[in-house]
């Protein structure tokens, strides 16, 4: 694990900015040819939910039923897992907006008292878990020392900045850390996946569980844990306790694991599900085009791309990745396999991101098969081998054979190799065992999920990529309290893990959320965990 350190700023670091100024002077070519890949793409959709107010009057009742892309891990917040119903038994002390700012949701307020090192919590009052005892500070600190303590948890290299953390009073908290700390609300917002210490659990019902908390999760969310029946549902129940008054408005949710695309978009199709999870651009594609359906989607920053993993040949040579990235035509992948709907990305963030720069997509390798088959060439005689094997999940078949022809056309032989859904997670990315895959990753803001990604240390950094300029940058950005700073951070690292060609962009486009058109009340981040209290059925 790593730890966010402020660390001084290197001649090299400098020279970097340079580089980018330099570019964005004659950044101005090649746009055109990738502009038209994404002409006709998928637009943006509501991408945070819909217009609550303008949706009429909330009616109570009635199950939601939930497709879901994986099942479910564990509802424990220091256990790293995708977990779309965590939300829904514990609500956030603090949650996002559009543009990354934490603002308060179960708590009341977060401030510092001196630039970033000091920081005070202070929660609602009358809030309980659903187990009737109180959500107050001592809860606060026993969660957040869980994190501490667990060196696994994904919200652990933000919780061991921590030095000291008191109760100010049964309301109150204050937490000293090992110094500043500018995104440090971000942490209480986060969805569970990245790491969050803003998930409160009943710490009378950790006494109770320990560490099969997991399966036995009590909170202050708008629902309830019931039943959790693997491979099958999940069930949760109306907390009738709620802290806001007059919701949830649901009597219930059902999260079922649908891992197979065709089955869990078929399932929405046929009404046996009324959202689902995980859209990929084909499911977005399809669902864009039925008017039964209603899709909730933003691009959000980095995408799909193909993962090189830089501990082993071939791609541990930048040439090799070079040469991948120029053979790959995503005109015709769009044609092929997203109706010509290709939302391309040649770049860590959005185009209409305030860190993307214009200079890090002109910098980015067009489509040049000659020029591959040159890199090509160069790496076999200095002794290389450059075939590999393509490992994928199995909804993946027809990319693995697009991307073994299109290798074939250069000269490279490419073996496939195609898993299920959790051996592929398990078993291949987070294991580190593969030369090539594919893999998704997105964050409403770039703290911390290009942290987490890119840094040497991040703990979701499986293709081991590395960079000192890198790491220290994302540091920088992670702790000071100025948005200039953070902004020119940002800006460099985009720069850089383009110029290291970190991994092979080619889909902006990210995991969505699907929905009937009766299911109203969707509020949600990019990222597509939802917040279910204002969820409701009209029928």
């Amino acid at each position: 694990m790593y730890r966010m350190r402020l660390r001084p700023r290197t001649s090299r670091i400098v020279a970097g900015v340079a580089l980018v100024c330099c570019a964005l002077l004659v950044g101005a070519c090649g746009a055109a040819d990738r502009a038209a890949v994404a002409e006709g793409a998928l637009q943006e959709r509501d991408p945070y939910g819909g217009d609550l107010a303008a949706e009429g009057a909330p009616k109570p009742g009635g199950t939601l039923l939930l497709g879901m892309d994986r099942e479910i891990v564990s509802f424990d917040p220091t256990v790293q897992n995708s977990n779309m119903a965590a939300p829904a038994v514990y609500d956030s002390l603090m949650k996002l907006t559009p543009d990354g700012k934490a603002e308060p949701y179960l708590a009341q307020s977060m401030e510092t008292t001196d630039g970033g090192t000091t920081w005070v919590l202070t929660l609602r009052p009358g809030v309980t878990f659903s187990d009737g005892t109180p959500l107050d500070a001592n809860a606060v600190i026993v969660n957040t020392q869980r994190h501490i303590d667990t060196v696994s948890s994904p919200a652990h290299p933000f919780a061991e900045r921590i030095t000291s953390m008191r109760a100010v009073d049964p309301l109150t908290v204050e937490f000293v850390l090992d110094g500043p700390f500018g995104d440090f609300p971000v942490v209480f917002g986060q969805p569970i996946t990245y790491g969050s210490l803003g998930l409160i659990v009943s710490p009378a019902a950790l006494q109770q569980y320990g560490d099969d908390i997991g399966r036995h999760p009590v909170g202050a969310g708008p629902f309830t844990f019931t039943e959790w029946v693997p491979d099958s549902r999940t069930v949760l129940t109306k907390n009738p306790s709620y802290w806001q008054e007059g919701m949830p408005y649901l009597d219930g949710l059902e999260f079922r694991p649908l891992p197979d695309t065709e089955t869990r978009y078929a399932s929405i199709e046929n009404g046996d599900v009324d959202v689902v999870f995980g859209g990929y651009n084909q499911e977005l594609v399809r669902a864009s085009q039925n008017p039964n359906l209603r899709i909730y989607y933003g691009p959000g920053n980095a995408g799909e791309y193909l993962y090189f993993n830089f501990n082993k040949a071939p791609f541990d040579d930048r040439r090799m990745r070079e040469a991948l990235i120029s053979s790959l035509d995503l005109n015709a992948l769009a044609a092929s396999q997203y109706s010509g709907r290709l939302v391309s990305a040649t770049s860590l963030f959005t185009e209409s991101s305030p860190y993307h720069t214009a200079a890090a997509s002109d910098a980015w390798p067009r489509y040049d098969p000659e020029r591959a088959r040159g890199l090509i060439e160069e790496y076999r005689a200095g002794g290389g081998d450059p075939d590999f094997t393509f490992k994928t999940t199995q909804t993946r078949v027809p990319f693995g054979e697009f991307l073994q022809a299109q290798m074939a056309a250069v000269g490279i032989d490419v073996q496939l190799q195609f898993y299920d859904l959790a051996q592929y997670s398990s078993s291949v990315v987070q294991s580190n065992d593969f030369q090539l895959t594919t893999w998704i990753s997105a964050f409403d803001t770039p703290f911390p999920g290009a942290s987490r990604l890119l840094h040497s240390g991040g703990n979701t950094n499986y293709g081991k990529y590395s960079n000192p300029q890198v790491d220290a940058l994302l540091d920088e950005a992670a702790t000071t309290s100025d948005p200039a700073v953070r902004t020119n951070a940002y800006q460099q690292v985009e720069w850089l893990v383009g110029q290291d060609l970190a991994m092979a962009w080619f889909s902006r486009s990210y995991l969505s959320t699907i929905t009937k058109p009766e299911v109203k009340g969707i509020d949600r981040y990019v990222s597509r965990d939802m917040f279910y209290a204002t969820t409701w059925l009209d029928r």
